[in-house]
């Protein structure tokens, strides 16, 4: 047994640790800088600040992935569902039992602590989606098996949504990357671009009327969708006959255009009905080239058609009817729809000003004068990369990013050298969790992105967050160091 546990100390990846312990270490400094008061000196080493409660969860996450890496390696296979089940038990539980902390019930307060079992869930779809795809003979292009794997991690993002946590849910949607790693069509992760395209164009200029009549944001969407199934044709398809015909459509449906907006200006009407005609015509061809070729892929692009415009006349609903106000308001937003500075925009704007006055170089560590007076809401927890950027500047907030790339690519190397898909799965799926908190939560902290409240991984205070990415980053180094 000591033998055997000395190996996987000499066979571990010793890059990922040191990147990981060097992350978790800036971030603890970077918590205490963020809620150090000049008034009120609390040491780094003091258990009634933030900075001194995040060093007592760093060291239990340090316990906790020594524990994780002595476990049997097949342990985590085997319990798989066991644990999916659990944390799903848990997430409907906590719907229920959970006080109500800033308009959510995601947090389950166990005596004085404060546990958040959607941290959690990330690492147990992890290993319940690397579980289903390496089973014998799984094959994901067969629809059943997509089909089961998608609703494997769009169950919990469900039942976060019913906490109110939409931040945590759509963290879900990095699990689709894995799927296109392992042999999901590129054509899905296209079309959840193009919606939400469709959405942000449909939204944004759904005041805007061309020529008093015709809605910009509808004539540009019922555009876009049939040069984006041409496009599919010619991608798809690569027959001459068939794409001098697409080419044949779109000088066709170019001539329409111009012939409606010349004719409004003699007779004013929506230009609109011309793109239903368009429409009409585009998803009829579709359909006589279905027929004509027995073809799915064909059948596939009408239904994007279809769905595309479903989609887009649902926006509107899906906006004022299921979005929470404040959720509106931030989208809004963060399309430069509205302008709030004093109320939902107040956060990104000051943490705007934070990061821009920190310069090439920085204030210097403790000095930054928009995080010290507080004008930051949060600044310790979502918006604590603005502490990055006040402080340590520009070149600060680089030399993070750069680590954080780092990691993943490192990540990205050890899940392609893996010999079993179980293992090149999980990997897969840490790498793409963190990417997406990366991306989201930068971001939103200079506004390019609504604000969803989602931590920026071992740097964010908390010990969910951390101690949720800990069990994700070292499973997979369990995993690796014994493949």
């Amino acid at each position: 047994m000591s033998q055997r546990r000395t190996n996987i100390w000499e066979s571990v990846d010793w890059w990922i640790i040191v990147l990981y312990i060097i992350l978790v270490f800036s971030g603890w400094l970077c918590i205490y800088s963020s809620s150090y008061e000049f008034d009120r000196e609390i040491g780094l080493f003091d258990f009634s600040g933030r900075a001194g409660m995040q060093l007592l969860w760093i060291g239990t996450s340090f316990i906790l992935a020594l524990v994780l890496m002595m476990l049997e390696r097949n342990s985590y296979a085997v319990l798989a569902y066991v644990i999916y089940a659990f944390v799903i038990l848990l997430l409907i539980a906590t719907i229920f039992l959970a006080p109500e902390i800033k308009g959510s019930r995601s947090w389950l307060v166990i005596g004085p602590l404060r546990v958040q079992p959607a941290e959690f869930a990330k690492f147990a779809v992890a290993l319940v989606m690397a579980k289903r795809m390496s089973a014998y003979n799984f094959k994901l292009l067969k629809t059943s098996n997509f089909l089961t794997t998608v609703v494997l991690f769009v169950s919990p993002m469900v039942l976060i949504l019913l906490q109110k946590e939409t931040g945590s849910a759509l963290v879900y949607l990095a699990f689709f990357l894995v799927l296109y790693r392992e042999g999901m069509s590129g054509s899905i992760l296209f079309c959840g671009f193009c919606a939400i395209a469709f959405f942000i164009i449909g939204l944004k200029f759904s005041d805007l009327q061309w020529w008093n009549t015709t809605p910009a944001g509808e004539l540009m969407v019922l555009t876009l969708i049939p040069m984006i199934a041409a496009g599919f044709i010619i991608n798809y398809r690569k027959e001459k006959k068939e794409i001098k015909t697409v080419y044949l459509m779109l000088y066709a449906f170019a001539i329409l255009a111009i012939l409606s907006i010349a004719v409004h200006y003699f007779f004013p009407f929506n230009v609109v009905y011309s793109a239903y005609v368009g429409l009409a015509l585009t998803v009829g061809y579709l359909l006589w080239l279905a027929i004509k070729n027995r073809s799915k892929i064909y059948l596939f692009i009408t239904f994007f058609v279809l769905a595309s415009i479903g989609f887009f006349y649902s926006v509107d609903h899906v906006f004022d009817e299921i979005l929470q106000p404040h959720q509106q308001v931030r989208i809004k937003v963060s399309l430069g729809m509205e302008n709030d500075p004093n109320d939902t925009g107040y956060n990104v704007n000051q943490s705007k000003i934070a990061i821009g006055s920190g310069g090439l170089f920085g204030k210097g560590f403790l000095s930054g004068t928009q995080t010290k007076l507080k004008y930051v809401p949060e600044q310790d927890t979502d918006f604590i990369f603005c502490t990055i950027g006040e402080e340590e500047g520009f070149l600060g907030t680089v030399l993070v990013l750069l680590l954080f790339t780092a990691l993943i690519i490192r990540l990205i190397i050890l899940a392609e050298r893996q010999r079993e898909t179980f293992n090149r799965v999980y990997g897969y799926s840490v790498a793409a969790i963190l990417f997406f908190h990366l991306m989201i939560n930068i971001g939103m902290v200079i506004g390019l992105t609504p604000v969803i409240g989602i931590p920026l991984p071992f740097f964010s205070y908390g010990g969910s967050s951390l101690w949720g990415f800990t069990i994700l980053l070292f499973i997979f180094l369990k995993l690796d160091a014994e493949r």
